[in-house]
């Protein structure tokens, strides 16, 4: 990872400890087993796959938004 992109990660380094910053991963990654283990392999594939439509239609929504826009240049 680059000094800069480190930067955008963390713009508040110097604020938070790094302790409670390893808190918050370790909280985030036991979390993240949990929803696994409650919902059914089916739900998260399918939120995946709803997930990954929803942005589709925003590609589609944005591409003719700037059709418009060249078509008035």
């Amino acid at each position: 990872m680059t000094a800069k992109e480190t930067t955008r990660q963390r713009p508040f380094k110097d604020c938070i400890p790094e302790e409670a910053l390893e808190h918050v991963r370790a909280a985030h990654k036991e979390m993240r087993q949990g929803f696994q283990t409650l919902f059914p392999p089916g739900f998260l594939e399918q939120r995946n796959r709803a997930r990954k439509e929803m942005l589709l239609a925003f590609r589609s929504l944005i591409d003719a938004a700037l059709e418009r826009i060249e078509e008035h240049e």
